[in-house]
């Protein structure tokens, strides 16, 4: 089973790919979208749900999403047209890192996405190169809420991987950006999080049991829930930032 197909079925009953609550996300919209007219780009998107999300009540939006996975990106396009959105939000099955637009885009997302561009502080540069006058970036991605033990880094992290917040936060506003917005996943959304991606992929092994990849995805939800319980649960933060900059000179 390939580790796309595993993150398909682990995202089934948490569509949002990150430890956030349908009510964070909602309020983070809230925050960052701006009013009226206005262009959206998603980079890294999946599913479609962060733009599928942000179109609800905004008829003036139009949002372009990117993702690496053709077979995400289907997905995202059927459910825009299931929603009626096929018309407003148009989904690229590319690269995030090469993908290039004739306008300029007034909010830019990227959440937890920050390996496709190899890092926070890139990732922050790419989406910086989309964006219009004024416009604005939301971006979530991970940091330590302490210092990583032996066996938060023998659930496979480097103790360098990522910073605290304190740190974190310092680092993006040293390269120009001025925070307008923040939130930190709290606990329960990290639990909700987990035992949904566990559970999804445990439910579907026993709901086909037939399947060659049953015994593969049970033991990669096994590894998984390992890894998160014994290794990074109460080490491991996400900080999702809304973030604008000073007009350039």
């Amino acid at each position: 089973m390939h580790r796309r197909q595993i993150s398909s079925i682990a995202h089934t009953l948490h569509p949002v790919a990150a430890p956030l609550s349908d009510a964070s996300v909602r309020t983070l919209l809230d925050r960052a979208v701006p009013d009226g007219d206005a262009r959206l780009l998603d980079l890294g998107c999946g599913s479609g749900t962060w733009l599928l999300r942000a179109q609800a009540g905004r008829p003036g939006l139009r949002a372009d999403g990117v993702d690496s996975d053709a077979d995400t990106i289907a997905a995202a396009r059927a459910a825009a047209e299931a929603a009626g959105l096929g018309d407003r939000v148009a989904f690229h099955a590319q690269d995030a890192a090469d993908f290039s637009a004739a306008h300029r885009y007034d909010l830019v997302l990227s959440i937890g996405a920050s390996h496709a561009f190899g890092g926070l502080l890139p990732t922050l540069k790419a989406a910086d190169g989309h964006l219009a006058p004024g416009g604005t970036v939301l971006v979530g991605d991970c940091f330590w809420e302490h210092e990583p033990g032996q066996s938060t880094l023998d659930a496979g992290f480097s103790a360098d991987e990522y910073d605290d917040l304190a740190t974190t936060v310092d680092q993006v506003m040293a390269e120009g950006w001025v925070p307008l917005y923040g939130h930190v996943s709290t606990r329960e959304e990290w639990d909700d999080y987990e035992w949904s991606w566990t559970g999804s992929v445990s439910r579907w092994a026993l709901e086909h049991p037939e399947d060659p990849d049953h015994g593969q995805a049970l033991d990669a939800a096994a590894e998984h829930r390992a890894a998160w319980l014994h290794g990074y649960r109460g080490t491991l933060g996400f900080v999702t930032l809304l973030l604008g900059k000073e007009p350039r000179p």
